[in-house]
C-alpha cells in the first residue's frame, strides 16, 4: 500500500518529491546487440508490442476519484468510458476509497484482483509506484504529471530518475507530461486506410483529430509528452506495421534519440508507409521554445531536415499542411504517372495554379496534339487546352463536362488531375464537383479539388466533395501543391528505396587501423598529419614534403616539381591564408628560400608552434569543393559536401547526410547544391570528375563511421575536383580529434 502517494494530480513543479540527483537512466536497447555497425551502434530497432497499450484487457487507474470538483474525477470518468469502448476491465486504485463510480476500489497495486495490462497514474509523482507496478507485472503505464524535464534542471533530474526506474522495471511508460489523447474516441464508421497520429504537444493534434468529421479516418493517437521511455520512434515503428495505417502524422518538438528515429523511419520506408512530420525548431526562437516545452534537444535544423529527407520523412511547416498531406498520402493509390494536369473553369485560375505548381517542382506536361484536338470537340478552339486546360466555363454545365474529365484522365502522361474551383457558382461549380466525384469512382488516378470558398458551408463542398472517399479536397492552392508533391515524391522514393543499414559496415577496414595510429586525442592535427589521415582512407592529396630548413625546401620543390605552393604546418593552425602563411605559384629556388624564411618569421612573430613547412604540388584546374565531418548532438557523425574555398563561408551552399548512406545519396547531395551547374561545366569549362567526387564523399563517410566520435571534426577545403577522368585532390585538410 502506498498511503499518501495517491493524491490529486497536480501540475505544480514546486511540489515536494524525492529526487535522486545525478542518477542516469539505463540505456535503452533498441537493436540486437549482435548486429551493430562498425561504430557499435544498432542496425535494427525492436518494435514494441503496443497492442495491449491501445487495446488492453485490464486497466488500473492509480489515484482514481469520483469526488466532484477534483481533476482526477473527470479523467476517471473518461477512462471508464474508454475501457467500455475497448472492452477492458477497469480497476480503480485508491488507499481510502472502497468504490469509485460504483466500481470496487483496490487500496494499492498489490491488492489488484488480476494482472493488469495498463496502469494510468493520476498522481503527482509517479516514481514511487514504478517498482510496485513492475512487481505486479504491469506491461504499460501512463504518467500525466508535469513538472519534469520541461521545467529545468531539477525537473530533468527527476525525469532521469524516472527513466532509470522504468528501464530497471521492464515496464514501458508513456509520459510524463502527457494527456488523455491516447484514450480518445475514434469514429468506427469510416472506411479505408487510416492516419496514426503522434504528438508531443497534445493540443497540436486537435486539427487532425477533428478531420474525422470530414470523413478522414484516424486509428491511433500517441501523445508522447516528455518521452522518459516510449518515444516518437517507438510509435512510428509500431504504426508502420499496423495494416490499417495508411500514413503516420507527427508533431515533433524534439527528438530523444536521433539514431532511433532514423531506424524507425527506415522501417516505415521499407514498408512504404509515409511519415509526415511537423518538426519545430527551424528558427532560434522556435528551438528555444521547443526546449522549454519538452526539455529535449531540438538538434541543428539543417541536419534534422537532411536526415528526414534522407529516410523519406515528409517534413511540412504547419498543422494545416500536416493534415492535408497525411490525408492524401493515406488514402490515394500509387500514381500511374508523374504528370499533373490542371483543369479549371477560368483561364486565369488555371494559369495561376500552374505557375505555383511548376515553381514547386510539379511536372505539367503539354498534352499531345491529338489529345488537344480531342478536347476541342467540347472546348472552343480559342481556349488553351495544352495544360493547364481552360474549358471557358459553359462546357461544365452540360453533357460535355464528364467527357472532358474522362479524356484528360485517359492521357498516359497524366497521373494527377487537379481542379481548382476558386468560388461557388452553382450552375457550374456544383455540377463540376459532381462530375469530378463520379470520375474519381471510375479511375485509379488521383483527382484533387481545391474549393476556394471562404465559407465552406456549400452543399457542393460539404456533401459532394467531402462525401467522396476517392476525391482529395483542399481549401488552399498551397496545401494542395504541397500534398501532391509529397505524394509523388513519396512513391518515387519508396520505389527506389534500399535500407542503408543493410550494407552498413560491421567490421573496421584496414584503413581504420592505419588511421588510429594518427589520431591525437583532444588535439587538432597539423595539415600534414590530417593529410596522412586522408591518405589512410585512399583520398588523394598533392605531392608534398614537410621540411624544416630552406635548403630542404629547395630540394623538395625540385622533387615535387615547379610551380609549388608553400604552407606553414602546425597543430591548431587554421585559416593560414589570413595570417599570410600560404605562398602560391613559386617557380624558382630563390622564391622558395625567401618563402621559407618569410613563413617561419611570421610564425615566430605570431607565437605559432610549427612542425615544419609543406612544399606542395600546385593544382590549379578544377572546381573547389568542401567535404567534411561534424558531430551532431542528435545523430552523431554527419557528412557535408558543398562549394569550397571562400565560397563555403559566403554562399553556405552545402548538403548534409547522416551515415550510413549509399552512392545514390552521395549523388543526391550534389544535386541539392545551388552551384551544381559548376560541376557540369560552365562558360567553356570542362565538366568535372563527378565519380571521383562521389568516391571522396563515400570514403569520408567510411572514416566518419569507423572513427565515430574520436573524430570531432574533419574539413577538406578545398578539395579540387579535376576535369572528368582526372580525379580529385585534397589541397588542404583540418582534423580535430575528440
Amino acid at each position: 500500500m502506498l498511503g499518501s502517494t495517491y493524491g490529486t494530480l497536480t501540475t505544480d513543479p514546486r511540489r515536494a518529491r524525492t529526487i535522486a540527483c545525478g542518477e542516469q537512466p539505463a540505456p535503452a536497447v533498441h537493436g540486437r546487440t549482435d548486429d551493430l555497425d562498425v561504430s557499435g551502434r544498432p542496425l535494427h530497432r525492436e518494435v514494441p508490442d503496443l497492442d495491449r497499450f491501445f487495446r488492453p484487457e485490464s486497466i488500473a487507474v492509480i489515484g482514481a476519484s469520483d469526488a466532484e470538483g477534483r481533476p482526477n474525477t473527470g479523467i476517471t470518468r473518461q477512462l471508464i468510458a474508454w475501457a467500455e469502448r475497448v472492452g477492458a476491465r477497469l480497476h480503480p486504485v485508491h488507499p481510502t476509497r472502497e468504490t469509485v463510480f460504483g466500481i470496487p476500489c483496490s487500496p494499492g497495486v498489490s491488492a489488484l484482483p488480476e494482472p493488469v495490462d495498463l496502469a494510468v497514474l493520476l498522481i503527482s509523482d509517479p516514481l514511487p509506484v514504478i517498482e510496485e507496478l513492475a512487481q505486479a507485472k504491469v506491461k504499460f503505464a501512463v504518467a500525466f504529471a508535469s513538472g519534469f524535464a520541461e521545467t529545468g534542471e531539477e525537473g530533468a533530474a527527476a525525469q532521469s530518475s524516472l527513466s532509470a526506474a522504468v528501464a530497471r522495471s521492464g515496464m514501458r511508460l508513456l509520459g510524463p507530461n502527457t494527456n488523455l489523447n491516447a484514450f480518445s474516441e475514434f469514429r468506427d464508421d469510416l472506411e479505408g486506410p487510416a492516419i496514426a497520429l503522434i504528438t508531443q504537444s497534445g493540443h497540436q493534434g486537435r486539427p487532425l483529430y477533428t478531420m474525422q468529421e470530414l470523413g478522414v479516418r484516424l486509428s491511433h493517437w500517441a501523445p508522447t509528452g516528455n518521452e522518459a521511455d516510449l518515444e516518437t520512434a517507438d510509435f512510428i515503428s509500431y504504426f508502420a506495421e499496423q495494416p490499417e495505417v495508411g500514413a503516420i502524422a507527427c508533431y515533433v518538438e524534439g527528438l530523444k534519440d536521433g539514431r532511433g528515429f532514423l531506424l524507425a523511419a527506415d522501417r516505415a520506408a521499407r514498408g512504404g508507409v509515409p511519415v509526415v512530420a511537423v518538426k519545430v525548431g527551424r528558427t532560434e526562437t522556435g528551438a528555444r521554445m521547443a526546449a522549454s516545452h519538452t526539455g529535449k534537444l531540438t538538434g541543428a535544423d539543417t541536419v534534422v531536415d537532411a536526415a528526414m529527407r534522407q529516410f523519406g520523412v515528409i517534413r511540412v511547416d504547419g498543422l494545416d499542411e500536416l493534415q492535408d498531406t497525411a490525408a492524401l498520402l493515406a488514402r490515394a493509390r500509387p500514381p500511374r504517372a508523374d504528370g499533373v494536369a490542371v483543369y479549371s473553369i477560368s483561364g486565369g485560375t488555371g494559369a495561376h495554379f500552374a505557375d505555383l505548381a511548376t515553381r514547386a517542382g510539379l511536372t505539367l506536361p503539354s498534352l499531345s496534339e491529338a489529345k488537344q484536338q480531342e478536347l476541342h470537340q467540347w472546348i472552343p478552339e480559342y481556349l488553351n487546352v495544352a495544360n493547364p486546360i481552360d474549358n471557358g466555363g459553359h462546357p461544365v454545365g452540360d453533357w460535355r463536362g464528364p467527357k472532358i474529365i474522362e479524356s484528360i484522365l485517359q492521357d498516359p502522361s497524366i497521373g494527377v488531375l487537379i481542379c481548382p474551383i476558386t468560388g461557388p457558382f452553382p450552375p457550374m461549380s456544383d455540377k463540376l464537383a459532381r462530375d469530378l466525384a463520379e470520375a474519381a469512382e471510375r479511375t485509379d488516378k488521383l483527382i484533387c479539388v481545391v474549393w476556394g470558398s471562404p465559407l465552406g458551408t456549400e452543399d457542393a463542398y460539404r456533401e459532394t466533395l467531402l462525401g467522396s472517399s476517392r476525391l482529395a479536397t483542399f481549401r488552399t492552392f498551397g496545401n494542395c501543391i504541397t500534398a501532391v508533391r509529397a505524394y509523388l515524391d513519396h512513391h518515387r522514393f519508396t520505389a527506389a528505396y534500399r535500407s542503408p543499414f543493410t550494407d552498413a559496415p560491421r567490421t573496421p577496414s584496414p584503413s581504420f587501423r592505419k588511421a588510429q595510429t594518427l589520431m591525437r586525442p583532444g588535439r587538432q592535427l597539423s595539415e600534414h598529419a590530417a593529410k596522412q589521415l586522408l591518405r589512410a582512407y585512399g583520398i588523394r592529396v598533392p605531392r608534398e614534403q614537410l621540411v624544416t630548413s630552406a635548403a630542404a625546401a629547395v630540394r623538395a620543390a625540385g622533387q615535387v616539381g615547379y610551380p609549388v605552393v608553400m604552407k606553414a604546418s602546425g597543430a591548431r593552425l587554421a585559416h593560414k591564408s589570413d595570417l599570410g602563411l600560404v605562398k602560391v605559384g613559386l617557380t624558382s629556388a630563390s622564391q622558395v628560400r625567401d618563402a621559407y624564411r618569410e613563413l617561419t618569421d611570421i610564425a615566430r612573430y605570431e607565437g605559432l608552434d610549427l612542425d615544419g613547412v609543406l612544399v606542395c604540388q600546385m593544382v590549379e584546374r578544377g572546381v573547389e569543393m568542401v567535404v567534411g565531418v561534424t558531430q551532431d548532438d542528435l545523430f552523431g557523425p554527419t557528412v557535408t559536401v558543398g562549394l569550397g574555398g571562400v565560397l563555403v563561408e559566403v554562399l553556405r551552399d552545402t548538403a548534409v547526410r547522416v551515415p550510413p548512406f549509399a552512392e545514390d545519396q552521395a549523388r543526391a547531395m550534389l544535386d541539392e547544391l545551388r552551384g551544381r551547374p559548376l560541376l557540369d561545366g560552365m562558360r567553356g569549362a570542362p565538366p568535372v570528375d563527378l565519380d571521383a567526387l562521389v568516391e571522396v564523399v563515400l570514403r569520408v563517410q567510411r572514416m566518419a563511421l569507423e572513427l565515430g566520435d574520436e573524430l570531432a571534426e574533419l574539413d577538406i577545403n578545398p578539395l579540387m575536383v579535376l576535369p572528368r577522368g582526372q580525379g580529385a585532390v585534397a589541397l588542404d585538410a583540418l582534423a580535430v580529434c575528440h
